[in-house]
C-alpha cells in the first residue's frame, strides 16, 4: 500500500489538477471530496494537498463544500497539524514579507493565513485547541513546538505574530 502513496512533488500536480477540474465544475464536490480523503491519509500527501489549495489560486479553501471538510475532519491530527504549522508559517512569513516591503507576496501570506484560520475553524475542535496551545507554548518557548519555531529562525515579533493568529482562530 505505501507504493501507492504519492510523493510530496506528485501530491502537488496531483491536487493542481483536481483543482482545476473542481474550479470548471468537471468534478463534483464528492468525487473531490473522496480523492482528497484519499491524498491527505498520507503525510506527504497531506503536505502537498495544502501546498497547492491554501497557496493556489483556486476558491476551495475559500468555500469548502461539506463532503471536503467531512473529508478532512476525518483525517484528524494530520490535518489538525498540518493547517497549524501553515497558520504559523504563513503568519511569520506576512510580517516578514510586510519588513522587506513585497506587498504582493505578504498578501499572499495573510491569504493562506486567513484560510488556515477558516478551515482549523471547521476541524473537530478539541484537537485544534489541543495543537494550538501547543504552537502557543511554542511562541513562549516551551513545549514540543519550540525546535519547530526554532528551525525556521522565527524571531520575538514574529512569535507574537504567530501567537495571535492561533488567538484568533477561536474569535469567531
Amino acid at each position: 500500500m505505501a507504493d501507492l502513496q504519492p510523493t510530496f512533488q506528485q501530491a502537488m500536480e496531483i491536487t493542481a489538477a483536481w483543482l482545476q477540474q473542481w474550479d470548471n465544475e468537471e468534478i463534483s464536490d464528492e468525487v473531490l471530496a473522496d480523492r482528497i480523503g484519499e491524498m491527505v491519509a498520507s503525510r506527504d500527501g497531506a503536505r502537498g494537498f495544502f501546498v497547492v489549495s491554501l497557496a493556489g489560486e483556486s476558491a476551495l479553501m475559500d468555500r469548502l463544500p461539506d463532503p471536503v471538510v467531512g473529508q478532512l475532519r476525518a483525517a484528524a491530527e494530520g490535518v489538525v497539524d498540518l493547517s497549524v504549522r501553515n497558520l504559523a508559517m504563513s503568519s511569520a512569513m506576512a510580517l516578514q514579507h510586510q519588513r522587506s516591503g513585497d506587498q504582493a507576496q505578504q498578501a499572499g501570506s495573510e491569504q493562506v493565513s486567513a484560510r488556515c484560520t477558516e478551515l482549523l475553524r471547521l476541524l473537530e475542535p478539541d484537537l485544534v485547541k489541543q495543537r494550538l496551545e501547543q504552537l502557543l507554548e511554542g511562541c513562549d518557548n516551551r513545549g514540543d513546538d519550540v525546535a519547530f519555531l526554532k528551525r525556521w529562525g522565527y524571531d520575538d515579533e514574529q512569535k507574537r505574530a504567530i501567537s495571535a493568529s492561533a488567538l484568533a482562530v477561536a474569535d469567531h
